[in-house]
């Protein structure tokens, strides 16, 4: 059993969402969204950056969801984020900024590692977090 279909069969035993829900309106559920997508995308040109060997490409993706994205967070949303969200929610964009700066230096294979780690604060969030 691959580790995907291992995971399909977990979820399936776990019928009930137990997630915590943001609680967010409609229009804030639009822009929180948005800006998770920006956040794949971001995650996909690392990753593209990393495969290419192009400093520049990691850089300008990571740069998207840095620190910039966490401060152009509506307020009416960032008042409704509970204390356990922004733990992992700051750090993640501090995260994506730091990544910007070990661009300049690192080898692609601690890129990929440390792309690795940032991948694990948006699981992390995605499991304790939901936007309904």
């Amino acid at each position: 059993m691959t580790s995907a279909n291992a995971w399909a069969e977990s979820k399936e035993i776990q019928t009930i969402d137990q997630r915590i829900s943001l609680k967010l309106t409609e229009t804030e559920k639009i822009e929180f969204l948005s800006e998770m997508r920006q956040m794949l995308a971001s995650i996909q040109g690392i990753i593209s950056g990393i495969g290419e060997n192009n400093p520049e490409k990691i850089i300008k993706s990571a740069r998207y969801s840095g620190n910039r994205m966490a401060r152009a967070t509506p307020e009416s949303v960032k008042s409704k984020i509970p204390k356990t969200f922004q733990e992992i929610g700051g750090p993640t964009h501090m995260m994506f900024e730091e990544l910007v700066i070990r661009a300049e230096t690192d080898d692609m294979e601690t890129l990929t590692l440390f792309t690795g780690e940032i991948m694990q604060q948006c699981l992390a969030c995605h499991e304790m977090f939901k936007v309904d």
